[in-house]
Protein backbone atom coordinates (compact mmCIF):
# COMPACT_ATOMS: atom_id res chain seq x y z
CA UNK A 1 0.00 0.00 0.00
CA UNK A 2 1.24 3.52 -0.70
CA UNK A 3 2.34 5.67 2.21
CA UNK A 4 -0.11 8.35 1.09
CA UNK A 5 -3.24 8.01 3.21
CA UNK A 6 -6.79 8.83 2.02
CA UNK A 7 -7.00 11.83 4.39
CA UNK A 8 -10.15 13.39 2.95
CA UNK A 9 -12.06 10.13 3.08
CA UNK A 10 -10.93 9.44 6.65
CA UNK A 11 -11.94 12.93 7.80
CA UNK A 12 -15.34 12.68 6.10
CA UNK A 13 -15.89 9.41 7.92
CA UNK A 14 -15.04 11.08 11.23
CA UNK A 15 -17.64 13.79 10.59
CA UNK A 16 -20.23 11.21 9.64
CA UNK A 17 -19.65 9.23 12.82
CA UNK A 18 -19.76 12.42 14.92
CA UNK A 19 -23.15 13.42 13.49
CA UNK A 20 -24.57 9.95 14.06
CA UNK A 21 -23.37 9.88 17.68
CA UNK A 22 -24.56 13.48 18.18
CA UNK A 23 -28.06 12.62 16.93
CA UNK A 24 -28.23 9.53 19.16
CA UNK A 25 -27.01 11.56 22.15
CA UNK A 26 -29.54 14.31 21.45
CA UNK A 27 -32.47 11.87 21.17
CA UNK A 28 -31.56 10.10 24.41
CA UNK A 29 -30.92 13.34 26.30
CA UNK A 30 -34.05 15.02 24.93
CA UNK A 31 -36.20 12.52 26.81
CA UNK A 32 -34.49 13.62 30.01
CA UNK A 33 -36.26 16.91 30.79
CA UNK A 34 -33.88 17.64 33.68
CA UNK A 35 -31.00 18.32 31.27
CA UNK A 36 -31.15 22.06 30.58
CA UNK A 37 -27.91 22.02 28.61
CA UNK A 38 -28.88 19.56 25.87
CA UNK A 39 -27.65 21.73 22.97
CA UNK A 40 -24.18 22.58 24.28
CA UNK A 41 -23.72 19.00 25.50
CA UNK A 42 -24.65 17.70 22.03
CA UNK A 43 -22.31 20.20 20.39
CA UNK A 44 -19.36 19.17 22.55
CA UNK A 45 -20.18 15.50 21.94
CA UNK A 46 -20.01 16.03 18.19
CA UNK A 47 -16.81 18.09 18.40
CA UNK A 48 -15.10 15.55 20.67
CA UNK A 49 -15.75 12.76 18.16
CA UNK A 50 -14.49 14.94 15.29
CA UNK A 51 -11.33 15.88 17.17
CA UNK A 52 -10.65 12.23 18.05
CA UNK A 53 -11.05 11.34 14.37
CA UNK A 54 -8.73 14.14 13.24
CA UNK A 55 -6.15 13.22 15.86
CA UNK A 56 -6.15 9.63 14.59
CA UNK A 57 -5.50 10.88 11.04
CA UNK A 58 -2.76 13.29 12.16
CA UNK A 59 -1.03 10.55 14.13
CA UNK A 60 -1.22 8.15 11.15
CA UNK A 61 0.26 10.81 8.86
CA UNK A 62 3.10 11.33 11.32
CA UNK A 63 3.78 7.60 11.64
CA UNK A 64 3.46 6.98 7.87
CA UNK A 65 6.59 9.10 7.36
CA UNK A 66 8.55 6.62 9.46
CA UNK A 67 6.83 3.25 9.04
CA UNK A 68 4.86 1.39 6.41
CA UNK A 69 1.10 1.66 7.15
CA UNK A 70 0.80 -2.15 6.93
CA UNK A 71 3.67 -2.79 9.37
CA UNK A 72 3.22 -3.99 12.95
CA UNK A 73 5.25 -1.03 14.27
CA UNK A 74 2.84 1.39 12.61
CA UNK A 75 -0.19 -0.31 14.18
CA UNK A 76 1.39 -0.62 17.64
CA UNK A 77 2.56 2.99 17.83
CA UNK A 78 -0.77 4.19 16.45
CA UNK A 79 -2.67 2.47 19.27
CA UNK A 80 -0.18 3.73 21.87
CA UNK A 81 -0.64 7.32 20.71
CA UNK A 82 -4.29 7.58 19.65
CA UNK A 83 -5.90 6.27 22.86
CA UNK A 84 -4.07 8.73 25.17
CA UNK A 85 -4.82 11.50 22.64
CA UNK A 86 -8.54 10.64 22.65
CA UNK A 87 -8.66 10.57 26.46
CA UNK A 88 -6.84 13.93 26.59
CA UNK A 89 -9.35 15.47 24.15
CA UNK A 90 -12.28 14.39 26.33
CA UNK A 91 -10.61 15.63 29.51
CA UNK A 92 -9.86 19.00 27.90
CA UNK A 93 -13.53 19.35 26.98
CA UNK A 94 -14.29 19.21 30.69
CA UNK A 95 -13.25 22.86 31.23
CA UNK A 96 -15.57 24.59 28.68
CA UNK A 97 -18.47 22.41 29.78
CA UNK A 98 -17.87 23.44 33.42
CA UNK A 99 -18.38 27.07 32.42
CA UNK A 100 -21.87 26.17 31.17
CA UNK A 101 -22.79 23.48 33.67
CA UNK A 102 -21.50 24.06 37.21
CA UNK A 103 -22.46 20.51 38.21
CA UNK A 104 -19.41 19.25 36.27
CA UNK A 105 -16.95 19.87 39.12
CA UNK A 106 -13.30 18.91 39.15
CA UNK A 107 -13.93 16.55 42.11
CA UNK A 108 -16.59 14.52 40.28
CA UNK A 109 -14.69 11.20 40.03
CA UNK A 110 -17.58 9.49 38.24
CA UNK A 111 -17.60 12.11 35.53
CA UNK A 112 -13.80 11.89 35.27
CA UNK A 113 -13.98 8.12 34.67
CA UNK A 114 -16.88 8.61 32.24
CA UNK A 115 -14.78 10.97 30.15
CA UNK A 116 -11.87 8.52 30.11
CA UNK A 117 -14.23 5.71 29.14
CA UNK A 118 -15.82 7.84 26.42
CA UNK A 119 -12.39 8.63 24.96
CA UNK A 120 -11.48 4.93 24.84
CA UNK A 121 -14.80 3.85 23.30
CA UNK A 122 -14.93 6.63 20.70
CA UNK A 123 -11.31 6.07 19.72
CA UNK A 124 -11.99 2.35 19.31
CA UNK A 125 -14.93 3.13 17.02
CA UNK A 126 -12.90 5.66 15.05
CA UNK A 127 -10.00 3.20 14.70
CA UNK A 128 -12.27 0.42 13.42
CA UNK A 129 -13.95 2.69 10.87
CA UNK A 130 -10.66 4.17 9.70
CA UNK A 131 -9.18 0.69 9.40
CA UNK A 132 -12.06 -0.29 7.13
CA UNK A 133 -11.24 2.64 4.84
CA UNK A 134 -7.54 1.75 4.85
CA UNK A 135 -8.37 -1.88 4.07
CA UNK A 136 -10.58 -0.80 1.17
CA UNK A 137 -7.84 1.50 -0.17
CA UNK A 138 -5.30 -1.31 0.15
CA UNK A 139 -7.59 -3.63 -1.80
CA UNK A 140 -8.04 -1.06 -4.59
CA UNK A 141 -4.29 -0.46 -4.74
CA UNK A 142 -3.58 -4.22 -4.85
CA UNK A 143 -6.11 -4.73 -7.65
CA UNK A 144 -4.57 -1.84 -9.60
CA UNK A 145 -1.07 -3.26 -9.17
CA UNK A 146 -2.33 -6.69 -10.21
CA UNK A 147 -3.92 -5.29 -13.36
CA UNK A 148 -0.68 -3.44 -14.17
CA UNK A 149 1.33 -6.62 -13.69
CA UNK A 150 -1.08 -8.56 -15.90
CA UNK A 151 -0.81 -5.90 -18.61
CA UNK A 152 2.99 -5.88 -18.38
CA UNK A 153 3.07 -9.68 -18.49
CA UNK A 154 0.74 -9.75 -21.50
CA UNK A 155 2.89 -7.18 -23.29
CA UNK A 156 6.05 -9.17 -22.55
CA UNK A 157 4.44 -12.39 -23.79
CA UNK A 158 3.16 -10.64 -26.90
CA UNK A 159 6.61 -9.26 -27.68
CA UNK A 160 8.18 -12.68 -27.16
CA UNK A 161 5.67 -14.28 -29.51
CA UNK A 162 6.25 -11.61 -32.16
CA UNK A 163 10.00 -12.12 -31.85
CA UNK A 164 9.43 -15.82 -32.55
CA UNK A 165 7.58 -15.04 -35.79
CA UNK A 166 10.18 -12.77 -37.38
CA UNK A 167 13.15 -15.20 -37.24
CA UNK A 168 10.82 -17.91 -38.56
CA UNK A 169 9.89 -15.72 -41.51
CA UNK A 170 13.50 -14.69 -42.13
CA UNK A 171 14.64 -18.30 -42.28
CA UNK A 172 12.11 -19.14 -45.00
CA UNK A 173 12.68 -15.90 -46.91
CA UNK A 174 16.46 -16.26 -46.98
CA UNK A 175 16.21 -19.84 -48.19
CA UNK A 176 13.91 -18.68 -51.00
CA UNK A 177 16.24 -15.82 -51.85
CA UNK A 178 19.19 -18.19 -52.03
CA UNK A 179 17.32 -20.48 -54.43
CA UNK A 180 16.26 -17.53 -56.61
CA UNK A 181 19.84 -16.27 -56.98
CA UNK A 182 20.80 -19.68 -58.37
CA UNK A 183 18.02 -19.38 -61.01
CA UNK A 184 17.66 -15.70 -61.96
CA UNK A 185 19.52 -12.85 -60.30
CA UNK A 186 17.15 -10.20 -61.67
CA UNK A 187 14.12 -11.86 -60.07
CA UNK A 188 16.16 -12.40 -56.92
CA UNK A 189 16.90 -8.66 -56.81
CA UNK A 190 13.20 -7.84 -57.13
CA UNK A 191 12.45 -10.35 -54.37
CA UNK A 192 15.09 -8.72 -52.19
CA UNK A 193 13.50 -5.28 -52.67
CA UNK A 194 10.10 -6.58 -51.57
CA UNK A 195 11.71 -8.42 -48.69
CA UNK A 196 13.43 -5.22 -47.51
CA UNK A 197 10.12 -3.32 -47.76
CA UNK A 198 8.37 -6.02 -45.77
CA UNK A 199 11.05 -6.10 -43.06
CA UNK A 200 11.07 -2.30 -42.82
CA UNK A 201 7.31 -2.31 -42.19
CA UNK A 202 7.60 -5.22 -39.75
CA UNK A 203 10.33 -3.47 -37.73
CA UNK A 204 8.32 -0.22 -37.61
CA UNK A 205 5.50 -2.19 -35.94
CA UNK A 206 7.88 -4.05 -33.65
CA UNK A 207 6.81 -2.25 -30.46
CA UNK A 208 3.10 -2.03 -31.35
CA UNK A 209 0.70 -4.54 -29.89
CA UNK A 210 -2.23 -3.40 -32.05
CA UNK A 211 -2.02 -2.14 -35.63
CA UNK A 212 -4.62 -0.46 -37.88
CA UNK A 213 -6.07 -2.92 -40.36
CA UNK A 214 -4.90 -0.95 -43.39
CA UNK A 215 -1.29 -1.22 -42.17
CA UNK A 216 -1.69 -4.95 -41.61
CA UNK A 217 -3.05 -5.33 -45.15
CA UNK A 218 -0.14 -3.30 -46.54
CA UNK A 219 2.26 -5.65 -44.75
CA UNK A 220 0.36 -8.61 -46.18
CA UNK A 221 0.61 -7.22 -49.73
CA UNK A 222 4.39 -6.87 -49.39
CA UNK A 223 4.60 -10.48 -48.30
CA UNK A 224 2.26 -11.52 -51.13
CA UNK A 225 4.50 -9.85 -53.71
CA UNK A 226 7.39 -11.97 -52.47
CA UNK A 227 5.35 -15.16 -52.73
CA UNK A 228 4.09 -14.31 -56.22
CA UNK A 229 7.71 -14.20 -57.38
CA UNK A 230 8.18 -17.72 -56.05
CA UNK A 231 4.88 -19.29 -57.10
CA UNK A 232 3.51 -17.09 -59.87
CA UNK A 233 -0.06 -17.85 -60.92
CA UNK A 234 -0.10 -20.94 -58.70
CA UNK A 235 -0.95 -18.60 -55.83
CA UNK A 236 -4.01 -16.35 -56.08
CA UNK A 237 -4.89 -14.06 -53.18
CA UNK A 238 -7.98 -11.85 -53.18
CA UNK A 239 -8.31 -9.11 -50.58
CA UNK A 240 -11.86 -7.77 -50.40
CA UNK A 241 -12.19 -5.34 -47.50
CA UNK A 242 -14.26 -2.11 -47.44
CA UNK A 243 -12.34 1.16 -47.17
CA UNK A 244 -14.24 2.06 -43.98
CA UNK A 245 -13.19 -1.21 -42.36
CA UNK A 246 -9.55 -0.67 -43.33
CA UNK A 247 -9.52 2.77 -41.70
CA UNK A 248 -11.60 2.10 -38.58
CA UNK A 249 -10.62 -1.39 -37.48
CA UNK A 250 -7.47 -2.92 -35.99
CA UNK A 251 -5.82 -6.28 -35.38
CA UNK A 252 -3.00 -7.55 -33.18
CA UNK A 253 0.10 -6.55 -35.13
CA UNK A 254 1.63 -9.10 -37.49
CA UNK A 255 -1.58 -11.16 -37.67
CA UNK A 256 -2.36 -11.62 -41.36
CA UNK A 257 1.02 -12.69 -42.76
CA UNK A 258 1.23 -15.87 -40.62
CA UNK A 259 -2.19 -16.93 -41.95
CA UNK A 260 -1.04 -16.61 -45.55
CA UNK A 261 2.20 -18.42 -44.73
CA UNK A 262 0.22 -21.17 -42.98
CA UNK A 263 -1.92 -21.74 -46.11
CA UNK A 264 1.15 -21.90 -48.35
CA UNK A 265 2.95 -24.29 -46.04
CA UNK A 266 0.14 -26.83 -45.68
CA UNK A 267 -1.20 -27.04 -49.24
CA UNK A 268 -0.13 -28.42 -52.60
CA UNK A 269 -0.70 -26.04 -55.50
CA UNK A 270 0.34 -25.67 -59.11
CA UNK A 271 -0.58 -23.41 -62.03
CA UNK A 272 -3.16 -26.01 -63.03
CA UNK A 273 -4.53 -26.30 -59.50
CA UNK A 274 -3.75 -22.96 -57.83
CA UNK A 275 -4.17 -22.09 -54.18
CA UNK A 276 -6.94 -19.53 -53.81
CA UNK A 277 -6.74 -17.42 -50.66
CA UNK A 278 -9.49 -14.93 -49.81
CA UNK A 279 -9.38 -12.18 -47.21
CA UNK A 280 -12.82 -10.72 -46.56
CA UNK A 281 -15.04 -9.21 -43.90
CA UNK A 282 -17.97 -11.11 -42.44
CA UNK A 283 -19.83 -8.94 -39.95
CA UNK A 284 -17.40 -7.99 -37.18
CA UNK A 285 -14.98 -10.72 -38.24
CA UNK A 286 -12.13 -10.85 -40.71
CA UNK A 287 -12.06 -14.23 -42.49
CA UNK A 288 -9.02 -15.69 -44.24
CA UNK A 289 -9.99 -18.80 -46.22
CA UNK A 290 -8.39 -21.07 -48.81
CA UNK A 291 -9.28 -24.10 -50.86
CA UNK A 292 -7.93 -27.21 -49.15
CA UNK A 293 -5.32 -29.20 -51.04
CA UNK A 294 -3.49 -30.75 -48.12
CA UNK A 295 0.20 -31.36 -48.47
CA UNK A 296 1.57 -34.55 -46.98
CA UNK A 297 4.27 -33.23 -44.68
CA UNK A 298 7.30 -35.34 -43.87
CA UNK A 299 7.25 -33.99 -40.32
CA UNK A 300 4.30 -33.51 -37.98
CA UNK A 301 2.93 -29.98 -38.17
CA UNK A 302 2.98 -27.97 -34.95
CA UNK A 303 0.57 -25.32 -36.32
CA UNK A 304 3.24 -22.88 -35.19
CA UNK A 305 1.78 -19.81 -36.88
CA UNK A 306 -1.81 -20.43 -35.81
CA UNK A 307 -0.88 -21.24 -32.22
CA UNK A 308 1.23 -18.10 -32.01
CA UNK A 309 -1.54 -15.93 -33.45
CA UNK A 310 -4.21 -17.50 -31.24
CA UNK A 311 -2.17 -16.83 -28.11
CA UNK A 312 -1.38 -13.21 -29.01
CA UNK A 313 -4.99 -12.53 -29.95
CA UNK A 314 -6.22 -13.98 -26.66
CA UNK A 315 -3.76 -11.77 -24.75
CA UNK A 316 -4.85 -8.51 -26.37
CA UNK A 317 -8.55 -8.98 -27.05
CA UNK A 318 -9.74 -11.72 -24.71
CA UNK A 319 -11.34 -13.49 -27.70
CA UNK A 320 -10.44 -16.68 -29.51
CA UNK A 321 -9.82 -17.09 -33.19
CA UNK A 322 -12.21 -19.43 -35.01
CA UNK A 323 -10.68 -22.22 -37.12
CA UNK A 324 -12.94 -24.16 -39.48
CA UNK A 325 -11.74 -27.09 -41.56
CA UNK A 326 -14.05 -28.66 -44.16
CA UNK A 327 -13.28 -31.29 -46.82
CA UNK A 328 -12.50 -28.66 -49.46
CA UNK A 329 -12.01 -25.44 -47.47
CA UNK A 330 -10.00 -24.11 -44.52
CA UNK A 331 -10.69 -20.76 -42.81
CA UNK A 332 -9.54 -18.70 -39.86
CA UNK A 333 -11.77 -15.94 -38.46
CA UNK A 334 -10.46 -13.09 -36.32
CA UNK A 335 -12.72 -10.58 -34.62
CA UNK A 336 -11.93 -7.06 -35.76
CA UNK A 337 -11.08 -4.53 -33.07
CA UNK A 338 -12.33 -0.96 -33.12
CA UNK A 339 -9.55 1.62 -33.24
CA UNK A 340 -10.89 3.60 -30.28
CA UNK A 341 -11.10 0.42 -28.17
CA UNK A 342 -7.55 -0.64 -28.90
CA UNK A 343 -5.52 2.56 -28.66
CA UNK A 344 -4.56 1.95 -25.05
CA UNK A 345 -3.11 -1.41 -25.91
CA UNK A 346 -0.55 -0.02 -28.30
Amino acid sequence: MQNQLPVKRLNRLSWLLSFIIGIIFFIITFNNSSDKFIYPHTFFTVMDVVLVGYSDVWIMLYLAKRFLPKSKKFAAKRYLLTYPAAILIYLLSWYPIRIINENWTVWNIGLFLALIGSGIIINAMITIMHDSVLLYEHKLHSELELSRLKAANAEAMNLALKQQIQPHFLFNALNTLKALYHKDTNIADIYLVHMASFLRAAISHHSSNISPLDEEVKLLRDYLEMQNISFGTALVCTIDLPHETLKNRSLPSFSLQPLLENAIKHNNFTRENPLHIKVRQQGDWLVVSNNLQKRRLTTISTNYGLANLAERYRLWSGDEIIIVEEPDMFSVSIKLLKNEDSNYRG
